[in-house]
């Protein structure tokens, strides 16, 4: 028989574990009660979060909400994965100016099996079901649709701030757009959740959930806990592929390992707070160490780099990395390996640099030779308007990104 004393304490534990970099977190006494449960009994409860499938890969930005998801398995959580296979299809603004592009099927179900191919890196397959939430909304039909529109106003649809920027501004809100968080609060009736996790721009869409399920006489409300957006490489803007300031989950390592001993040493302790394993007590315990002088920066940051890295490839592979990071950047020598391609004779530099990847456009490739970021050969080259004649070289921007050019 556990001792209830011993109960509480780990409930206590457990929560601010569960709430540590929460943006908003509603029904707290509910999820701590849950947990006791589970401490008690053993009996697990439902965690829900969903996922349109509007993009082939994930970055470290999106497995913040994973891995709060896999902290809550740890302390009862079932999860339910859900991919919205059918509210892809619709197009949710989710805080933009304009309706998102609709996905077709074949898109969606592309883009579905890249993420359950990638989450099961961070959760723990015994405990996750993946769900596709067009099961029970195209049983929903006409009339279960008119029935789900009757439980919201225009004017409580309009407290969500990105359509009350739209209204405003006169600017087009279709009526399809009025029924998307219904749908995905409908979600949670169709699962009975007991919490929902989302991006902190999803807050108004999980109350909606809250809404319906009184609607619908569940015998309780979901709790919500919201995350936040996480800075990419230049600790400034939400990391973004678009942006280049991204970690993909599936880079290569070396190249995962040293994207994430550029970020600053500031930003270094988000990243621990919002994506590592350890908790609270020991990242606080080697924050105090790094601030006391008694562990440079450099090697917390290389724990982090290696505890991300080996999450998803593995521990001799993430050492590999340390190595090649060490050789390249601290002993300033060639990678081991980098990618190969081959161009045509008088190729322009921009170009090369564009269609290699090494630079997100031709424009951003200016800029970075404008700046002094280019080696060719390892030696500096700031003239944009390049063409390389008939060889070899090995091309270098920046730190972090080679390409070895064969030029025919």
């Amino acid at each position: 028989m556990q001792n209830t004393q011993d109960i509480q304490m780990r409930t206590k534990e457990a929560m601010c574990e569960i709430a540590r970099g929460a943006s908003d977190f509603i029904g707290q006494e509910y999820i701590a009660s849950l947990v006791e449960r589970f401490f008690v009994t053993n009996e697990r409860f439902i965690v829900k979060a969903g996922f349109d499938p509007t993009a082939p890969d994930l970055h470290l930005g999106h497995t913040v909400l994973i891995s709060k998801l896999a902290t809550l398995q740890r302390y009862g959580g079932n999860v339910k994965f859900l991919i919205g296979d059918f509210t892809a299809t619709i197009g949710d603004p989710s805080g933009k100016t304009q309706t998102r592009k609709p996905l077709s099927k074949e898109e969606v179900e592309k883009n579905a099996q890249t993420y359950k191919d990638q989450v099961f890196k961070i959760l723990d397959p015994q405990y996750t079901e993946v769900c596709f939430n067009s099961k029970w909304i195209n049983a929903l039909g006409i009339g279960g649709l008119v029935h789900l529109s009757a439980q919201f106003s225009v004017a409580r649809m309009l407290e969500r701030d990105d359509f009350a920027k739209r209204y405003r501004e006169n600017l087009p809100i279709s009526i399809i757009e009025f029924i998307y968080p219904l749908l995905q609060g409908y979600d949670s009736v169709a699962l009975n959740c007991d919490i929902e996790l989302g991006g902190n721009d999803q807050k108004f869409n999980l109350l909606v959930g809250r809404s319906l399920q009184r609607a619908y006489g569940l015998e309780k409300e979901q709790s919500i806990l919201t995350v936040p957006l996480l800075e990419g490489l230049d600790g400034v803007q939400k990391m973004s592929k678009s942006l280049g300031n991204y970690i993909g989950v599936t880079e290569n390592p070396n190249t995962m390992y040293a994207k994430i001993m550029s970020i600053s040493d500031i930003l270094m302790w988000k990243y621990y707070e919002l994506l590592s394993t350890l908790t609270l007590g020991e990242i606080n315990q080697l924050r105090q160490n790094v601030e006391q002088g008694n562990v440079h920066p450099k090697s917390a940051k290389e724990s982090l780099a290696l505890e991300i890295t080996t999450r998803f490839y593995n521990a001799d592979i993430a050492e590999r990395a340390k190595a090649e990071f060490q050789k390249v950047f601290a002993e300033r020598q060639m990678p081991s390996d980098m990618p190969t391609m081959e161009f045509s004779e008088n190729e322009w530099i921009c170009k090369i640099l564009h269609s290699s990847g090494l630079c997100a456009s031709s424009s951003q490739a200016r800029r970075d030779i404008q700046a002094g970021a280019l080696k060719i050969n390892q030696q500096k080259v700031q003239d944009e308007n390049l063409k390389l004649a008939v060889g070899e070289y090995i091309i270098q921007i920046g730190k972090r990104r080679f390409l070895k050019a064969i030029i025919k």
